[in-house]
């Protein structure tokens, strides 16, 4: 197995600013909108199945 080869400090600057720019303008607002959207889909659901809520 052959391992990783080293990077230099400004290669690895880089390369950990490109991963925390992907975390945070694309996954993590991608997380969010499927945490959402799944519980209103459960909400739905329920909502089909045991009628609206009573009040």
């Amino acid at each position: 197995m052959e391992s990783l080869p080293e990077l230099s400090p400004d290669e690895r600057r880089s390369r950990e600013t490109r991963v925390f720019i992907f975390l945070t303008v694309v996954l993590a607002p991608l997380i969010a909108v499927a945490i959402v959207g799944s519980y209103g889909l459960l909400i739905w659901l329920y909502q089909m199945l045991m009628g609206p809520p009573k009040g």
